[in-house]
């Protein structure tokens, strides 16, 4: 078998953007692809903010980067050149703007007909929305996903910028390998629309699923929920300041966590009466504020409890199981 990267044959054009489309980049990078970056002369506002200096920007890692003021002719005559010679092409614009720029689908549909086009935006080339302005909480919101982050009568949590556009990279990625493989057989590239609120919409369809069967909703007249209601699918405090998950929805599961926090006055059989909920939470939630996080992880962690400590990003970097992940195998 090859040893080499698996797509160290795809060249690809990334047009420097916002989130999503440069992680899109560079998990094709990862992967081997060879990824020229046209970047601006400036670096834009919202980057130099969130993401400090590009010299040490880890969204670049892998990549050439080539800059290009695209506004100038010559410029954009160079971006064409390097287009002509990838296979495929990333760019995350607001939709028109790189038919503005002269460097939309169209100018390469006969020069160039084998490049896939990836286009990464937040609502999607075509609707009522596709024009205006978004950012990640706004995509996931209309996707119905957001409301579930909520408490029973308090605001939805605001999730980490990772859902939306983590999502969004990993669908631009995987739209883009599959047109090459199509491209490969027929001669012919697309344009992937890739649009976060779709991407996020198609992820969310086990909760989809489960929603649909009563099992999955918080708000007015919803009926309890074993991801909002039951005790052994939460969140809890520890007597330390730290939190600990557990989520045993697995009836042998909910049995062996019970046996593990010395609640054998409970009956397992009985995990999905919600009338016990309330109750039964109240005890969980008293439980584990009696110890430690550390104490928990001690006696919990590494079972079959479904357990998990609340890692801050730092901890989450040293434990020993993300340790172990990074590492080579063999080693």
């Amino acid at each position: 078998m090859s040893s080499s990267p698996t797509l160290s044959t795809i060249r690809l054009i990334e047009f420097e953007g916002l989130g999503p489309g440069p992680l899109a980049g560079r998990m094709l990078a990862d992967l081997g692809a060879q990824v020229k970056l046209i970047a601006r002369p400036v670096q834009g506002a919202v980057s130099a903010q969130l993401g400090g200096d590009e010299a040490h920007n880890p969204l670049r890692r892998g990549k050439q980067v080539v800059v290009l003021d695209l506004k100038q002719p010559a410029d954009r005559d160079r971006a064409i050149e390097l287009v002509m010679g990838a296979d495929a092409l990333i760019e995350g614009q607001r939709p028109g703007v790189m038919e503005r720029l002269g460097l939309g689908p169209e100018v390469f549909a006969q020069r160039h007909p084998r490049l896939v086009y990836g286009r990464m935006t937040g609502w999607g080339q075509t609707g009522p929305l596709a024009r205006v302005a978004g950012h990640d909480l706004n995509y996931v919101a209309l996707t119905g996903l957001l409301s579930l982050s909520a408490r029973p009568g308090q605001l939805p949590m605001v999730p980490p910028t990772v859902l939306g556009d983590g999502a969004g990279a990993l669908g631009l990625a995987f739209g883009i390998v599959c047109a090459l493989l199509e491209a490969r057989h027929t001669g012919r590239g697309r344009v992937v629309d890739a649009a976060i609120v779709d991407i996020v919409q198609s992820l969310g369809g086990i909760a989809h699923w489960i929603h649909a069967n009563g099992q999955l909703g918080n708000g007015p007249g919803a009926p309890p929920s074993p991801f909002h209601d039951s005790p052994f699918y939460d969140v809890y405090a520890c007597a330390c300041g730290g939190q600990v998950t557990v989520a045993a929805l697995e009836p042998p599961f909910y049995a062996l966590l019970l046996n593990k926090l010395g609640l054998t006055d409970v009956d397992p059989a009985r995990q999905y009466e919600t009338a016990d909920w309330p109750a039964l939470k109240a005890r969980f939630t008293a439980l584990f504020a009696s110890r430690s996080r550390d104490e928990w992880c001690a006696l919990l962690e590494g079972t079959d409890v479904c357990f998990a400590p609340v890692l801050g990003m730092v901890e989450a970097a040293a434990h020993p199981h993300n340790a172990a992940r990074r590492r080579p195998q063999g080693t």
